[in-house]
């Protein structure tokens, strides 16, 4: 039987009903709060906790409309900074700012100060400052203090500032009403996340902060308790993925899948696995995604589920890919191929098509990577003229895929289709406010406008791709448009910026460990070194990248880099080591039809050769292009 005080309550408007349910699920507890607030005098510490931040605003209306309340005026302080680190000063600071009733006592109310205080992580350094200022709060707040905190920061607060916790009072549990429970957890649940839509980080942030709440609910004392904390813990690391926040992903995704061994979940950690998988695939490190991800196609094989196998087999060849290990990548493909097309998911053949091209473009199988390229966008276009719900999410498909067939004609010097593709990919990001994708399709456009030499339109992409990678965080990615921004200085003859942004990309190549790209940057600060005839460094720079081109097995880089120190040895007048490097690069571009690269080789080689008379030089030659020593001649004489 409700209380003659909560029956008059139930009389309010509609925002009182919530309430209601509220105190009545709490009729204990609120008495207790009541006496808190009326015998309390002087600085006084309570602990209000709750878990969902409307119901402070509910429970502190409930308070001032409370007839034992009518002498004590609440005042809410709210401190929402991630980054608070002293409380007390933040008090201090508000204190001036309220209109004292001095007929009243002053009962204050902080609230948000979980942001600060964080669902984990160790010592936050607000609860250390707290732990520190112990003493200084009585002479500085001589008033009650109710802290308003879900369960979560009440606990690390006693953990990391036990000195601070010795003053409370009263620690008063509010108990959600399981109706509101209910309603918010299958809010949650049946939330889908649109892949189409990119929502703010803000409002991202706000789910998080629900989950987490809503994970306190849940005790693992049922099967069906340990299911709705499975289910949020998977979407907290979903969420903390969301907006690249990738340890705290790991540590929800990790704790779902301990979960899941405890409950002997198979399915559900397989799952977890993938995802704690791609997590790691985020942050670079490919080895340990693939132990996560053979971990769960391993389970997959032990459940007998063969669908959900071709995800991860699809996911393994990306892994191996990234790895450069593209037999692998490429076998890993095929079986997820072969996997979708005996299930008749037509549909997701789209996406390994696409990367079965990337695997031929990667191996400059140019012809090969385009076939499956439009492969994939066929299936894409003929799903998102269906008008079905998901023929969106068709449609903005085709925008990575255009993007990669950018690429192809970009590499096959096809710059007028090149262009047009990056186009398509970059309208449909736009459509879909796809802001952060947006950044490589920019970059690839600064890209063919550098090869076009229209380096003022080449700057301009760049410089709008990098901005939007620095508003993303993407730090890694920052890297390759400093390069290229780079070159288009080091063409306009711009070198102490050329060689500015080299080196920066360089020093964000070497922080990620990439070891492999830091061989390009290397090879254009040996051009720019060389253009200022700083010989010994550009030869230095030179030797750094070949180094790593011949450690990765990248032959093909490899003939530019020695092209250049064949044009550095000339530089320096030792033609004979010239000739040789020069001779390399020849080699190697005939060796994959390169022809473009042959003819310019084969004219800085004529210059050489002219020069020397090098009998040997013109047998090797001749050689390499598979012609008489004459035809090696009269080539060399008219190049």
């Amino acid at each position: 039987m409700p209380s003659p005080e909560l029956s008059k309550l139930s009389n309010l408007t509609d925002r009182h009903a919530e309430l209601v349910a509220l105190l009545e699920h709490n009729q204990e507890v609120f008495q207790f709060l009541l006496a808190f607030v009326q015998m309390s005098r002087g600085f006084k510490v309570g602990f209000i906790e709750v878990n969902f931040p409307p119901h402070v605003g509910l429970l502190m209306m409930a308070l001032r409309e409370h007839p034992k309340c009518e002498g004590i005026q609440f005042e809410v302080l709210r401190f929402v900074d991630p980054d608070l680190r002293f409380l007390l000063e933040a008090i201090k600071n508000e204190l001036p700012k309220i209109e004292i009733q001095t007929d009243k006592k002053l009962v204050l109310v902080l609230q948000g100060l979980e942001k600060a205080i964080a669902y984990s992580g160790d010592n936050p350094p607000i609860l250390t400052n707290l732990n520190y200022a112990r003493d200084s709060f009585p002479v500085a707040i001589p008033h009650p203090v109710l802290f308003a905190l879900p369960d979560y920061a009440v606990t690390r607060l006693a953990q990391f500032a036990p000195d601070f916790w010795a003053w409370t009072s009263s620690t008063l549990k509010f108990q959600t009403p399981p109706e509101t429970r209910d309603r918010l957890t299958s809010e949650v649940s049946n939330y889908s996340h649109n892949p189409n839509r990119f929502f703010a980080k803000s409002e991202r942030s706000d789910r998080i902060d629900l989950l987490e709440r809503l994970l306190q609910e849940y005790p693992e004392e049922t099967e069906a308790s340990s299911r709705t904390r499975l289910e949020l813990l998977n979407q907290l690391g979903q969420a903390h993925q969301s907006i690249r926040e990738f340890e705290k992903a790991k540590f929800y995704f990790q704790q779902a899948i301990n979960l899941s061994r405890e409950s002997n979940y198979k399915r559900e950690e397989a799952s977890n696995l993938f995802a704690i998988g791609n997590i790691y695939f985020d942050t670079r490190e490919f080895e340990q995604s693939k132990i996560y991800l053979n971990q769960c196609l391993k389970i997959e094989k032990e459940i007998g589920d063969r669908y959900s196998q071709a995800s991860t087999y699809h996911q393994l060849g990306i892994v191996a890919q990234k790895l450069r290990e593209y037999d692998e990548a490429r076998q890993n493909y095929q079986q997820a191929l072969a996997i979708k097309i005996e299930f008749g998911d037509r549909y997701s053949q789209a996406m390994t098509y696409h990367n079965l091209g990337s695997v031929a473009q990667e191996l400059r199988e140019y012809a090969e990577a385009r076939q499956n390229y439009q492969q994939a966008l066929a299936i894409f276009i003929e799903f998102g003229a269906t008008g079905l719900p998901d023929s969106e999410a068709f449609r903005y498909s085709q925008a990575k895929t255009y993007h990669q067939l950018g690429i192809v004609a970009q590499e096959l010097r096809e710059y007028a289709e090149a262009r047009q593709n990056y186009q398509q990919a970059l309208a449909i990001k736009i459509e879909f406010g796809d802001r952060y994708s947006q950044a490589m399709t920019y970059h690839n456009l600064g890209s063919v406008a550098q090869e076009l030499r229209e380096y003022a339109e080449a700057r301009q992409n760049y410089q709008q791709a990098l901005a939007i990678k620095i508003e993303f965080g993407d730090r890694y990615s920052q890297a390759m448009t400093y390069h290229n921004l780079g070159i288009v200085a080091q063409e306009l003859r711009e070198y102490a910026e050329a060689r500015q942004n080299y080196q920066q990309a360089l020093a964000i190549f070497i922080e990620f460990g990439d070891r492999y790209s830091q061989a390009s940057t290397y090879h254009q600060l040996g051009r720019v070194a060389e253009e200022l005839r700083e010989y010994a460094e550009a030869r230095q720079n030179y030797q750094q990248a070949i180094a790593i081109q011949i450690e990765f097995g990248d032959r093909y880089s490899q003939a530019s880099t020695y092209g250049q120190l064949g044009l550095l040895a000339e530089a320096e007048g030792n033609l004979t080591e010239a000739g040789k490097n020069l001779l390399q690069a020849l080699e190697i571009f005939a060796q994959f039809q390169d022809q473009h690269s042959v003819e310019m080789t084969v004219s800085n080689l004529s210059r050489i050769y002219q020069t020397t008379q090098d009998a040997s030089l013109l047998e090797s030659i001749s050689q390499v292009l598979g012609i008489s020593v004459d035809q090696a001649r009269q080539q060399l004489e008219s190049s």
